[in-house]
């Protein structure tokens, strides 16, 4: 196999890019615009939608630097796998899975949600001291809401 075909097999066949305010309208402007373009490839998004509105909601209460946005990657693979990727321009807050979550506290449950619908999840450093986190989801499953922890 030569080299060109193994970067057409791991290139994706379809991308989406956009750039958002780092506020609590942008993280929701995220969720729709990710729901949005996943429905016209004709994708169920219910799993990326969770995994895509965490993500970004992170990036606005743990990322966000006083007039800088946060980006939203979607890239879909040929095998149907999402990898949704939000950069933001906090490189120095890693974002970690929390120890256990009290039942009644209101925040701490992102990460664990990420986990529970995506495949594997990382943190990439990104340009200008920013960090991408990114999660892959499998599109060949039906949506599991019932996985969320």
């Amino acid at each position: 196999m030569s080299r060109k075909s193994l970067a057409e097999i791991s290139a994706p066949v379809r991308h989406f890019t956009i750039q958002l305010s780092a506020t609590r309208r942008g993280a929701r402007l995220a969720r729709l615009l990710a729901e949005r373009q996943l429905d016209e490839w004709g994708e169920t998004y219910d799993a990326a939608a969770q995994v895509v509105a965490e993500l970004a909601s992170n990036a606005v209460l743990h990322g966000r630097v006083q007039g800088r946005d946060f980006r939203l990657a979607l890239k879909l693979h040929a095998d149907r796998t999402l990898r949704i990727e939000v950069t933001d321009a906090r490189g120095d807050r890693i974002p970690q899975l929390p120890g256990p979550v009290v039942d009644d506290t209101e925040s701490g449950r992102g990460l664990r949600i990420v986990s529970a619908y995506a495949h594997r999840w990382g943190v990439v450093e990104a340009p200008a001291h920013g960090k991408t986190v990114w999660a892959e989801v499998s599109l060949q499953q039906k949506d599991l809401p019932g996985r969320v922890v």
